[in-house]
């Protein structure tokens, strides 16, 4: 049964990783995930996509499976946005978009570390529930990036 609260449907979470941008960045593609995330089992393309449209299978390891597609990348400002097209079991909400941008910190205590933001925009069906839920897998997902890093 859905859920009658309103709920506000974005989640942004940060983290500065004790690391150099430039080895922060190199992790942050979709289809190497896998390399830092622990809940990720395997990120593998999708075969039969176009070959302009990148598109990643995650296998998480409570077997869950979601596509993902990417819709942008800059090397320049560095982030990625991708956003979730299938899942199985199903999504009970209609969309999300993520980012996940990474910035040099170039003063004071954590000079030579990288801040990084991973925002999520949910479609408005989504409830209090999936916000926690989306909230508590990024701040997972960046202590894992700060370990791999």
């Amino acid at each position: 049964m859905a859920s009658n609260i309103p709920t506000s449907t974005s989640v942004l979470e940060s983290a500065v990783i004790e690391a150099p941008l430039s080895k922060v960045w190199h992790l942050i593609k979709i289809q190497e995930f896998d390399k830092f995330w622990s809940a990720i089992q395997s990120a593998d393309y999708v075969k039969g996509a176009s070959s302009e449209t990148d598109i990643v299978k995650w296998k998480f390891t409570d077997g869950t499976e979601l596509e993902v597609k990417q819709e942008e990348h800059s090397a320049i400002d560095h982030y990625i946005t991708y956003s979730v097209i299938t899942s199985q079991p199903a999504l009970t909400y209609s969309s999300v978009v993520s980012t996940v941008r990474c910035f040099p910190v170039t003063s004071g205590k954590h000079e030579g570390h990288t801040y990084v933001q991973w925002s999520g925009n949910f479609s408005s069906d989504a409830d209090a529930g999936v916000i926690q839920d989306g909230k508590y897998k990024r701040r997972e997902a960046l202590a894992d990036l700060a370990k791999a890093a």
